[in-house]
């Protein structure tokens, strides 16, 4: 069965920030199908980004009980009210996150993105498969931090370093590729897309049912760390791991050279014809990045930051607004480290 048309958000909070409008806009306009759905657990303050959502095309603002959502979904399962358990002890938002996202694709089926994604292409291709995930390179995978070996750490030690020389020098991200096989690839959960009750979606969220809460587990739990120890389990029959550079075509802490400022945005050096969305790594080392961004900023730094230039690329009519005013950019932010 093949996955349907419609691409879903997940946002828990009153306000969206412009980094994460532009993610529904460039999938809306970009992604070449015909349901954009933006799934919000609150109720949403009044502002321009928002009448700019309810103006685009395509684009379907759906305030989701979260309870009464993960009821059904368990029911569905047959794990009776266990998801709508775990929702409630959980505090981090990234986390209630992960386990809407992985509900709503076993329900309703479709291609789920981030809100730090910007959709390039068209993700009609992606459909063919029953479901999919996309790999990244990455420098601790599971295996290496669960190994005792002192050369497999020695080893990984030495690509972090270089990873974090890379992440700062100029041009950095050109570099990396050029070694970039020497890194490990793990799944992320960024971008998925599976058919209604697919069989990877029922082992993730299955999954999830058994990992501890006390004491609360690390941000990746029930992230790009279950998946991976699931879709290890699960192997590949069926489903559709693609290359880095599909999705994450600069890898995390490389992909701070999405936000410097200053040099020539070379925007097509970065992306390949294969590209269909960009994840760039949103964390809380960059929330004071999220907050500057908005229409005027992108327009302000369009030749001279590749984030500027791919949302330039990706949104053709950029919203207007007089009150937004370009801020000074600062340096560069942090991306959490994997």
């Amino acid at each position: 069965m093949n996955i349907p048309g419609r691409v879903h958000f997940v946002w828990i909070g009153p306000s969206l920030p412009w980094a994460y409008v532009f993610a529904v806009l460039s999938a809306a306009e970009r992604g070449e199908l015909s349901e954009v759905i933006l799934h919000h657990t609150d109720s949403l303050e009044k502002g321009s980004w928002l009448d700019t959502l309810n103006r685009a095309p395509h684009v379907e603002m759906r305030n989701l009980d979260p309870f009464a959502y993960l009821a059904r979904t368990g029911q569905a399962l047959g794990v009776g009210d266990g998801l709508v358990m775990i929702y409630r002890q959980l505090a981090s938002p990234v986390m209630r996150a992960d386990v809407l996202r992985a509900a709503i694709l076993y329900l309703e089926g479709g291609i789920y993105l981030d809100l730090d994604t910007i959709t390039t292409a068209s993700l009609r291709p992606l459909l063919a498969a029953q479901q999919f995930v996309g790999s990244e390179f990455i420098v601790w995978p599971g295996s290496v931090r669960r190994s005792r070996s002192p050369v497999i750490w020695a080893r990984h030690l030495l690509l972090d370093l270089l990873r974090k020389a890379l992440q700062k020098i100029p041009d950095g991200w050109e570099k990396f590729r050029r070694i970039e096989n020497l890194y490990s690839r793990g799944v992320n959960n960024a971008v998925m897309g599976a058919s209604a009750e697919s069989p990877l979606l029922a082992a993730y969220l299955r999954a999830m049912l058994k990992v501890p809460l006390d004491p609360p587990p690390d941000a990746y739990a029930l992230g790009p760390d279950l998946l991976q120890a699931v879709i290890d389990g699960f192997g590949q029959s069926g489903l559709t791991v693609h290359a880095p550079h599909v999705f994450y075509p600069m890898p995390p802490e490389i992909s701070e050279h999405w936000f410097r400022v200053g040099r020539p945005a070379r925007l097509q050096a970065v992306l390949s014809a294969e590209t269909r969305v960009v994840h760039w790594y949103a964390s809380v080392r960059t929330k004071s990045r999220v907050a500057q961004i908005n229409p005027a900023y992108v327009r302000a730094n369009r030749s001279q930051q590749l984030y500027s230039a791919l949302v330039c690329a990706a949104i053709e009519d950029l919203p207007e607004d007089e009150d937004l005013v370009p801020p000074t950019v600062p340096d560069a932010p942090r991306t959490a480290t994997v």
